[in-house]
């Protein structure tokens, strides 16, 4: 080849080599561009997203089975329980229950949830880990209704420590049963109690037991009710038998109320006391007054039943005699006596009178022949004197021998009118002592019934207070 066309040659090889090397332009975008530095263009790597393997788990909760309870097979697994109560809400007597809310919390061992560590640290979880590990199946007695709060996410707390202790903890409210006993009511004292126990393993599988004895059961200091006084809280256990399943361990909590007797005073001792002295009022108004003691004994006895409604439909239909049933109904009695005292003052009254104007009468028709009986017998008389005074005319003329007859017929009638106005004398006293004793009702009332009310009162208060 001639050097000519080999020179040609290796200046298009040349050129082809530098266009190669330039930099391409670029298409114009309506933007400016500015230069940066070059080291912003480099992009920083997220240090979290390099991972070196897959981690390693520190508790193996997909390496075991845990629907079955822990050291399966052998002897029964302790549970340590205490509770924190946080509030006594309701005290209910006439569904017979109460609700309180409280921290439930169980302790026990699960090697299958040991971990190593070297601080000796423990791990808090909350509640999404309790469903995918054992946890005891404890439950309330007599439970008739019972909630986890769940506010704002479930109040679950699970706390496992390396050697495999776990701490399960809980926030509930429960109302549960409580029987009560009224016989003493308004002035009783009530028992209830909370009853824990697991509702499938028996005694031989899981042994439930107070952490720490009486000191298992706290109760917060502010705790109040306005019916009644919180004396105290205890814990007991025992097993429960069912003839079924078999035995089971039960812890109780049982706490003791008093209820409160100042309102029970103001609202139905005190009132009911008022009436029954209002009815005492009608002893001293006049008998003759019969419009003002029928009303005022009719009005306290409508206001005492009216009490004694009221009473009984805030409490249970229990089928024995409270303490406020006793005091009522015995004021009650006491009102409807002092009615029934003013029936038989105003009946005796009336008989009374009756009898006294039946005397009155009697009296009244012998006075008009006592002047003339008088003058009979003081022998001051004339002959027409004596025929009018014995009933003839006097154109009559009578002899001697018949004025003797007469004098002695007039002094006949003078002895039997003397001895009937003896009789009409004594009618009338009699009827003055009729009068003394149906007044005398009045006033001995007006000393037993208080006095029988104050007895009432020093034996009821002595046997129920």
């Amino acid at each position: 080849m001639p050097y000519f066309t080999r020179l040609i040659l290796f200046s298009f090889c040349l050129l082809v080599l530098v266009e190669s090397r330039k930099p391409k332009k670029r298409r114009w975008t309506g933007q400016l561009e500015t230069s940066k530095p070059s080291h912003l263009y480099k992009k920083n790597l997220d240090m979290t997203k390099i991972r070196n393997g897959k981690p390693q788990p520190l508790l193996r909760v997909d390496d075991h089975d845990f629907t079955m309870r822990p050291a399966f097979g052998g002897p029964a697994i302790p549970v340590g329980v205490d509770v924190q109560v946080e509030s006594l809400d309701s005290i209910s007597e006439v569904d017979m229950d109460f609700t309180m809310t409280l921290y439930l919390r169980h302790y026990w061992k699960d090697e299958r949830l040991a971990f190593p560590s070297t601080s000796n640290k423990s791990m808090t979880f909350d509640g999404r880990l309790v469903k995918k590990i054992w946890v005891p199946d404890v439950f309330f007695v007599h439970s008739k209704r019972s909630f986890i709060h769940d506010t704002t996410t479930d109040n679950i707390m699970l706390r496992v420590f390396p050697d495999g202790q776990v701490l399960y903890s809980m926030r509930i409210t429960v109302t549960a049963m409580c029987n009560m006993d009224f016989s003493h009511f308004p002035l009783d004292s009530q028992t209830c109690s909370l009853e824990l126990e697991s509702y499938a393993y028996t005694d031989e599988d899981l042994m439930l037991y107070w952490k720490n004895g009486d000191e298992s059961l706290k109760t917060d200091e502010k705790i109040s009710l306005s019916q009644f006084l919180i004396q105290k809280f205890h814990t007991t256990s025992r097993l429960a038998f069912y003839s079924s399943t078999g035995w089971y361990n039960r812890l109780y909590i049982n706490f003791t109320l008093r209820r409160h007797i100042f309102f029970f005073l103001l609202q139905t001792y005190f009132p009911a006391t008022l009436m029954v002295m209002l009815s005492w009022v009608s002893f001293w108004i006049d008998r003759r007054a019969v419009p003002a003691r029928v009303s005022l004994g009719i009005t306290t006895v409508l206001t005492m039943s009216t009490i004694i409604t009221g009473v009984n439909a805030s409490m249970p239909r229990v089928s024995y005699i409270k303490a406020v049933d006793i005091y009522l109904w015995v004021s009650f009695v006491f009102v409807f006596l002092s009615v029934l005292e003013y029936a038989a003052v105003n009946y005796l009254t009336t008989v009374q009178e009756r009898k006294e104007r039946k005397s009155q009468e009697k009296f009244s028709c012998m006075c008009g022949m006592l002047p003339s009986r008088t003058m009979m017998l003081d022998g001051s008389y004339s002959e027409s004197e004596a025929n009018s005074l014995a009933g003839y005319p006097r154109s009559h003329i009578l002899t001697e021998e018949e004025r003797q007859d007469k004098i002695v017929v007039h002094l006949a009638l003078s002895n039997e009118s003397n001895s009937s106005r003896k009789k009409g004398l004594l009618k009338g006293q009699m009827g003055r002592r009729i009068f003394q004793n149906t007044h005398a009702i009045d006033k001995y009332s007006r000393l037993i019934f208080p006095a029988s009310y104050i007895f009432f009162n020093l034996i009821y208060w002595s046997v129920f207070a």
